[in-house]
């Protein structure tokens, strides 16, 4: 991916050694940008760096950097799914699909100063065009289900539900899963349900 500027921001691909050489920049991101609802996440170091770790370990891996001069601001990663979460390559069952016909996006973070600028669509549009190029048919992502009544959710929280449909994506409601992280005011992890989202892609 030659990199591109979008809304005053430089979006550029990172694989290999540079992926890796950002990894403590989106841990950074991931922390801040999670924390506020739905994720509630109350992230630290260790759970990052295990997390982190797959993307690093695998081979067909991507970051899609946002960058305010050298500064990450933004990121959105992909994987093969059967390179992420072992059990995530279930997905591919209801899809009618094989795993390899997938590939994960996993977070997508931006720095709230710099949204409403197109970044989201750079990152979808970067990482569906890494799909095509490796032969994968299927983009797939999961995110957070919070009940609608929940305590933490802002008065003027706007699902992402509408902006995903617009980008073509579904749910998948034959497969769900879950992930754990300690939510803020949480002593320890638990369990949050997760729903799979997902698109068939035509090949360029």
């Amino acid at each position: 991916m030659t990199p591109l500027s979008v809304g005053g921001l430089r979006i550029e691909a990172l694989s290999g050694g540079a992926l890796t050489a950002a990894l403590p920049a989106l841990a950074d991101l991931r922390i801040r940008v999670f924390r506020a609802y739905p994720y509630l996440y109350d992230g630290d170091a260790a759970y990052e760096a295990d997390y982190l770790a797959a993307y690093a370990a695998s081979a067909g891996a991507l970051i899609v950097g946002a960058f305010d001069g050298d500064a990450l601001v933004g990121a959105a990663t992909a994987a093969p799914i059967e390179d992420h979460f072992a059990h995530f390559a279930a997905l591919a069952d209801p899809l009618d699909a094989r795993p390899q016909d997938i590939l994960y996006f996993g977070e997508s973070v931006l720095d709230p100063a710099y949204r409403g600028r197109g970044v989201g669509h750079a990152f979808f549009d970067a990482r569906e065009a890494a799909a095509r190029a490796a032969g994968r048919s299927i983009a797939a992502f999961c995110s957070v289900i919070r009940i609608k009544d929940h305590p933490s959710r802002p008065p003027d929280h706007r699902s992402l539900e509408p902006f995903w449909r617009r980008r073509g994506y579904a749910p998948v409601d034959a497969f769900t899963t879950s992930m754990s992280w300690r939510d803020i005011g949480e002593a320890e992890e638990t369990k949050k349900p997760m729903r799979f989202w997902s698109r068939r892609l035509r090949a360029c």
